[in-house]
């Protein structure tokens, strides 16, 4: 698909632009902190990743070593929605991966890029490719999202949850072979190779059984996240949803949030 010209330009501003600080709301610029204690974490898949969670129950504590990278391509404090892929965006997992990771490591900040795309199937999650429901090029913009995240900080992980919308029985048959391509693609677009991937489980919802496609889709998960270098699992036993049978709640993301940690904290600490 031909990309429009001022899709293209706002791209390559995005991935080029330079910023010495964070803008706390005043346009005040504050100084970021030093390259290798700002970690990097790049958040893409589908609306699960993005979090729908209901933003009355969002945690209003700020933390000012969590930050995010907002539209403009600037560092912001993270609050939630983290997300702007659509106008329902709410509450996500990142704040409290985020919140977990500081525990460990007190000298570090860390710098969100969402990139999430709700409702993307893994077929827009190549170059050029086109997500006509939200006007985005999901790898693309990705891609120049963390390029531009990466001028201020190091790359530490990839952070996925996608596959609802390649359930069916067609694309579930070719949804493992994808993925291993997009993980190689990712890390090798961002000079990254080893820089750990982690996989989240799609929900398991009460009153909505998993179909085989879906089925397919999960295993692909289990196999990919254990035969690629530094991949991770996370389980989503016991999460709930918000009550659509599609969007875990906000309980179930804080909770995710949580465990995405605890794995990615797993293979970092196991990584060569």
């Amino acid at each position: 698909r031909y990309m429009n010209p001022l899709k293209l330009i706002s791209m390559t501003l995005l991935a080029t632009c330079l910023t010495s600080g964070i803008y706390a709301g005043d346009d005040t610029p504050r100084e970021l902190p030093d390259k290798q204690n700002f970690h990097v974490f790049l958040l893409a898949g589908q609306s699960n990743m993005a979090g729908r969670g209901d933003l009355t129950e969002a945690d209003p504590e700020v933390n000012p070593r969590v930050l995010m990278l907002v539209k403009d391509g600037t560092w912001q404090p993270a609050m939630d929605p983290v997300h702007y892929d659509k106008k329902i965006a709410g509450v996500g997992l990142a704040r409290t991966f985020s919140a977990e990771l500081l525990k460990h490591d007190p000298d570090i900040t860390i710098g969100l890029v969402p990139s999430a795309i709700g409702g993307s199937p893994i077929a827009t999650w190549e170059p050029g490719a086109y997500h006509e429901k939200t006007d985005t090029h999901p790898y693309d913009d990705a891609i120049a999202r963390a390029k531009r995240a990466m001028q201020d900080g190091t790359l530490h992980g990839i952070l996925w949850h996608q596959g609802e919308g390649d359930s069916g029985e067609q694309k579930s048959a070719v949804y493992k072979e994808k993925l291993l391509e997009l993980v190689a693609r990712f890390r090798a677009d961002l000079d990254a190779p080893d820089v750990p991937f982690i996989i989240g489980q799609l929900g398991q919802f009460e009153g909505k059984p998993w179909s085989p496609g879906r089925q397919r889709v999960n295993q692909a998960h289990i196999e990919v996240a254990q035969e690629i270098l530094n991949g991770g699992f996370v389980s989503s036993d016991g999460l709930t949803d918000k009550g659509d049978l599609t969007h875990f709640s906000t309980k179930s993301l804080i909770e995710f949030g949580r465990r995405y940690a605890e794995v990615y904290l797993q293979v970092a600490s196991d990584k060569p």
